[in-house]
């Protein structure tokens, strides 16, 4: 079955280009973002590393982990990782998981778990719904899941905006708007009355529907 919103993150034991892990309790208390690859030396992927790698500092900055996953030995990572410098101009600066037994992909349902067998023989094709970013909270609830094709690189400067929208839900009683991005006035949950918005907002509110309460944020 494939993981939905909601669902807790299955933890497991992997071996990563960092050592060996065990991933909830490398989580920490940390989000995290864990993107997956059909195979090593694949040309979209290798971009996509590079860049996450640029990216890595905005990632820390929100106190978020990044990992990867490849269905490949974590030897071949390290290969590919002297690749992916050399023509994206960044290495990988965060673990790379060796999915070789097919165990993670199952496990977060991006392979079937009739899948028999190792890596070994499989194709790029054969593993193309390895394409996930899973965005996963402290609570190991996942978050958010984005499924791509092999044939379209991923965005992540979204999946930082979204991780931004996360925490911030999170951690008042608000959601974002179409096309948000921090600083941007955002909607009042449902669940707050308008007596106790007015406590939390005096500054007041638009509202061009009565379900549709839209404020600043003080500390915007």
């Amino acid at each position: 079955m494939a993981l939905t919103i909601g669902d807790v993150a299955p933890d497991f034991e992997a071996q990563t280009t960092e050592g060996r892990i065990r991933f909830h309790e490398w989580m920490g208390d940390s989000w995290a973002v864990l993107f997956s690859h059909p195979k090593d030396f694949t040309p979209v992927c290798t971009t996509e590393l590079g860049y996450m790698a640029k990216l890595k500092p905005e990632f820390d900055r929100r106190g978020a982990k990044i990992i990867g996953l490849s269905v490949d030995p974590v030897e071949n990572h390290a290969r590919w990782a002297v690749d992916i410098e050399e023509t994206q101009g960044y290495a990988p600066n965060y673990p790379m998981i060796g999915d070789t037994d097919l165990k993670v992909s199952k496990l977060y349902g991006m392979l079937p778990a009739s899948v028999e067998g190792s890596c070994e023989g499989r194709t790029p094709a054969d593993n193309q719904t390895v394409r996930n970013v899973f965005v996963i909270g402290p609570d190991k609830r996942v978050k958010l899941v984005i499924v791509y094709p092999m044939s379209t690189g991923r965005n992540f400067d979204e999946v930082l905006r979204v991780l931004d929208s996360l925490q911030l839900t999170a951690a008042q009683k608000v959601s974002t708007p179409v096309q948000w991005k921090p600083g941007d006035d955002v909607i009042i949950s449902g669940a707050v009355s308008d007596e106790d918005a007015r406590k939390i907002y005096p500054q007041g509110w638009k509202a061009p529907r009565p379900y549709m309460r839209i404020v600043s944020l003080p500390n915007a």
